[in-house]
């Protein structure tokens, strides 16, 4: 969300917004880790665990509490969505679709905290920079994708068996002529790369957009110096457009979750049928 004190990070409003997606990182070229990324994205896995947890343990055959019946609201609800989907054995791709729900909700949801919050806070430990939200990272959205990629091809495989996973890559779509192999194994590769990128993509999209307009946002802070009119009105007007996005926010931070969980059971769904 935005905060009344924009200037706070720099002198020009570039200085802010440049500040603002800098990363905590350590190394150099390929080999460079965004560590505000790692840590935030860890840390959120490990209370989203808690949580189900918790959960878990209170759990008994009375009526459940408040807690325990929200989180199996959720549960049933993803249950539900991939029921809907997907008609084998469910266990592990409902498994599957919560983890990944609840932490994209969890890592998405930081991007409703006060914009300065977390930098400030980061400071008093001496990091120079910290970005909160982990899916405004590609680097973070990408990898959860590679991790789809990975399960979809693991799936079609223990369906089809390797010698029927890869004919299928020189017989579809087109037939299984010689002449028309290398047809085949083009589109399937571009079918199945576009699954992850569309994946990755959109989530950081969505979220870096989002974070980038909370920043700019912010920016009326600018115009918060002395008591003048223009100062006050800059500043109500910071208050009230930062509350109304990050009301409409949160449709989009449940959306994108919601897309992230469902469209990786339909490619597995779609790998493991035979043509």
């Amino acid at each position: 969300m935005a905060t009344a004190h924009g200037a706070e990070h720099g002198t020009t409003p570039t200085d802010y917004i440049v500040h603002h997606l800098t990363h905590l990182k350590v190394g150099e070229g390929f080999w460079t880790f965004h560590l505000d990324t790692l840590l935030m994205s860890a840390v959120l896995a490990v209370l989203v665990g808690w949580v189900f947890r918790a959960a878990a343990r209170r759990a008994s055959a009375g009526v459940p509490g408040k807690f325990v019946g929200f989180i199996e609201l959720v549960y049933d609800f993803v249950d539900g969505q991939v029921a809907d989907i997907y008609h084998g054995d469910r266990r592990f791709m409902v498994a599957l679709a919560l983890s990944l729900f609840t932490w994209i909700v969890s890592m998405n949801t930081m991007d409703l905290l006060p914009i300065d919050l977390p930098g400030s806070f980061a400071a008093v430990f001496g990091a120079p920079y910290w970005r909160v939200l982990p899916t405004a990272d590609i680097n973070g959205t990408m990898a959860m994708a590679l991790v789809v990629l990975l399960l979809i091809v693991i799936a079609a495989i223990r369906a089809k068996g390797v010698g029927g996973y890869l004919h299928e890559w020189i017989a579809a779509p087109f037939g299984g002529h010689p002449l028309l192999w290398i047809p085949n194994v083009v589109l399937n590769a571009v079918e199945l790369l576009s699954k992850p990128v569309s994946l990755g993509m959109r989530l950081f999209g969505n979220m870096f957009a989002g974070e980038l307009l909370f920043m700019l946002i912010a920016l009326l802070g600018f115009l918060v110096v002395g008591a003048t009119a223009g100062s006050a009105a800059g500043f109500l007007a910071q208050v009230a457009m930062g509350t109304a996005w990050a009301i409409f926010h949160i449709l989009i931070i449940v959306l994108q979750a919601y897309i992230f969980m469902v469209l990786p059971v339909v490619y597995i769904a779609m790998a493991e049928e035979h043509h």
